[in-house]
């Protein structure tokens, strides 16, 4: 690259490195630096050629503009100032520092003792300073042109209530997929790629929830022990897509992946982690935020300023009081909207972005800056309500306009098809959306974001083939992962030949996952679960970047008849209102008309009593779902109509028989879980008529009225 010689003034906005067809801006906000170097690296990344300063500051904003600068120019960042760890301040400027609002990173990090400002070994580390120069083992900020021709691509807008939520990692779920061309695979392109747009329509999701793309850090720890952090929770650049995922290195990869799954009818929303960063405790490297200003990025200890406040387990918590990280973080937000097209975020401990002082406050400013927000309070906000803080967890306490995953849902129904008592009312509000934590707020049922299984945890397969975690694998000791996972292993620990314990843990399976499709709210399925997908009782894989985590689609019979009987789920739930209803049940003859929209059934057909609700031995119960009784319209203002379903639910071991509710007309059986592929028995059951429901089994039948 030939030295560059003219250094405009430039402007203090927008942040980053911005290209306009003449030339670049560059702006840094940092409030307490002395002085600002931009440094500009050989295309390899290998060489620093030129150190610019930034002479230029304006609102604490360090600016230039380059008129030779082009796309493609490497870059990063020195910054001067004091180095006083105890007062919050930890400047070094023989670090180099990627550009916070950088939208490419390229490279990998090299890790060594000298990516770190305080000298590792030294007497009071933290406090030591640390001269050597660490660009050589640091990745570089790139200089993008965002051009990008988006034509006449639209944004589904799937209603919140006819979302299926499909949780998948980018890389993982095309690394072994045998249609997908090998040098494509684990990448964006590979998720576009056309074999994997059809599997994803055929399974009838519309949404895709992408685990972390934002650029992030593979901790020195596991680095060492030969891992990753495969899940990539460890955000160090939050405009720029990880470079890992990406088949051409370039951004608009990223672009054309969304266009391709817009045009297919599908949502992308991002799992974002705005609430720490790689960069750690007062221990961990200096990257970006740390040497750019520390005490503005991160929330510390008032009474010693060289340790963080630590509400994620992560070492650090960006400081939301801040009215420059809160910009930063609503740039970004807009950013991924506007240059990139999402359809929405899940926020990743999002309890953490509520506190205001120590406290979670649901209606601090970073919520009240999302809802005013023209751009960001049009798309999907999704909380993972809670924090590792002091009162942080907070399910039901979002505010209107969030949804939240809802872990009280996946607990129950874990537990209830597992076989523990006293959980049918609990059960109960659970499947109709939990009105009780949402309802009170003015929410409505697809605030409840269910879900049985997510990346963080048991798979489906595993959750009923293991009593016990088995972490080994990630060099802890199987210290790590959740102890209490509600699983239960059919009477075996792990892989067996015994065909009655794998027809039961078939069965189990569809039991949960026709109960998550037939649950009102929104339904999030964990990639790979109607593939039967095993981790090998690895219930914390965030450090396998290996076939532990990546989808096996080598599919036999067993796992062909359960995609069919997923996708069979999925249909009958788009199909129907009954069971994506915009409003909750209200359980009372509706105005005007004498039927009720719900009911709630004893094994005799008969109404369930208050002293039945109570009762802890009872594991069965059926529920009358009226499609006559919808109160909603459809997009053109027409009254919605459905038809009726009674729903039986049996977590007993044994056969229990369900008296059919005296509506008159005569029962079909549609689905029955203790059948393969769910297929029900052949004809219609009368009205008063018993039908037997296997043990650990659900059923599914319609109402046909006498002349029907």
């Amino acid at each position: 690259m030939n030295p560059i010689n003219a250094v405009w003034p430039g402007r203090p906005y927008p942040r980053g490195a911005n290209w306009d067809g003449e030339g670049v801006n560059f702006a840094l906000f940092s409030e307490h630096a002395e002085r600002v170097e931009l440094c500009v690296f050989d295309a390899g990344g290998r060489r620093q050629v030129q150190r610019v300063e930034l002479r230029e500051r304006t609102d604490q904003v360090f600016h230039c503009y380059l008129p030779e600068a082009r796309p493609g120019m490497l870059y990063g960042y020195r910054v001067h100032g004091p180095y006083r760890p105890e007062e919050g301040h930890r400047f070094n400027p023989n670090k180099l520092l990627l550009d916070p609002y950088a939208r490419n990173i390229v490279g990998s990090m090299r890790w060594s003792d000298a990516l770190f400002g305080y000298t590792i070994g030294s007497r009071r580390e933290d406090l030591s300073f640390d001269r050597r120069d660490s660009a050589g083992g640091m990745p570089k900020c790139k200089v993008i042109d965002p051009a990008f021709t988006w034509a006449d691509e639209r944004r589904p807008e799937i209603p919140w209530n006819e979302m299926v939520v499909y949780e998948l990692h980018v890389r993982g779920f095309t690394m072994q997929h045998p249609d997908v061309p090998p040098a494509l695979r684990g990448t964006y392109a590979g998720l576009a790629s056309a074999p994997v747009i059809e599997y994803l329509k055929r399974l009838g999701v519309t949404t895709v929830e992408l685990m972390p793309v934002h650029a992030f850090v593979d901790d020195r720890y596991l680095a060492e022990k030969g891992l990753r952090n495969y899940w990539g929770y460890n955000t160090i650049g939050f405009f720029a897509p990880d470079v890992r995922y990406s088949a051409s290195g370039k951004v608009n990869e990223f672009k054309t992946m969304v266009k391709t799954l817009h045009t297919a009818g599908i949502e992308v929303i991002l799992d974002v982690v705005y609430n720490h960063t790689a960069e750690g405790n007062q221990l961990g490297p200096t990257l970006c935020f740390r040497g750019v200003d520390n005490d503005s990025y991160y929330r510390l200890v008032q009474d010693d300023q060289r340790y963080y406040m630590d509400y994620t387990g992560c070492g650090n918590t960006l400081d939301m009081q801040h009215p420059r990280v809160l910009q930063l973080i609503m740039d970004s937000l807009r950013y991924w909207v506007t240059e990139m097209h999402v359809d929405g975020f899940r926020f990743d401990l999002a309890a953490a972005l509520a506190r205001e002082l120590h406290e979670v406050d649901r209606l601090g400013a970073f919520f009240d800056i999302l809802r005013q927000d023209p751009v960001l309070n049009q798309v999907k906000l999704i909380a993972e309500p809670w924090d590792l803080g002091e009162g942080g967890y907070q399910v039901g306490n979002f505010p209107i306009g969030w949804a939240e995953w809802n872990d009280k849902y996946r607990d129950t129904m874990r537990a209830y098809w597992k076989g523990d008592g006293g959980l049918i009312g609990e059960f109960a509000s659970r499947l109709t959306g939990s009105s009780d934590l949402y309802g009170r707020s003015g929410r409505s049922p697809h605030a409840s974001v269910n879900f049985i299984a997510a990346h963080d945890g048991f798979t489906l397969r595993d959750l009923v083939s293991y009593n016990d975690k088995h972490n080994e694998a990630n060099g802890e000791e199987n210290r790590d992962g959740h102890n209490n996972n509600l699983s239960w292993n059919c009477g075996v620990e792990g892989p067996t030949d015994d065909p009655d314990v794998n027809a039961l843990r078939a069965r189990q399976s569809r039991n949960l996952l026709a109960t998550l499709l037939f649950s009102q709210g929104v339904p999030m399925l964990l990639a790979g679960d109607e593939l039967g997908r095993t981790q090998q009782g690895n219930n914390n894989s965030y450090c396998q970047d290996n076939n532990v985590s990546w989808l096996d689609w080598e599919l036999n019979d067993e796992k062909q008849k359960l995609v069919r009987f997923v996708q069979r789920l999925i249909a009958l739930r788009r199909t129907h209102p009954v069971f994506h209803r915009r409003n909750f049940f209200e359980g009372r003859p509706l105005r005007g008309r004498d039927v009720k929209d719900i009911v709630w059934l004893t094994n005799e057909g008969n109404e369930m009593s208050d002293e039945e609700w109570e009762q802890h031995h009872a594991r069965s119960l059926g529920v009358y779902l009226s499609g006559e009784g919808l109160t909603e319209t459809d997009g053109r203002g027409r009254p919605l109509r459905d038809d009726n379903f009674l729903l039986l639910f049996n977590a007993h071991h044994d056969v229990v028989p369900f008296r059919m509710p005296d509506y008159g007309g005569r029962w079909l059986a549609m689905l029955d879980t203790s059948h393969q592929e769910g297929l029900a028995p052949d004809g219609t059951i009368d009205s008063g008529a018993e039908y037997a429901l296997n043990g650990r089994s659900l059923a599914l039948l319609l109402h046909r009225k006498a002349g029907d």
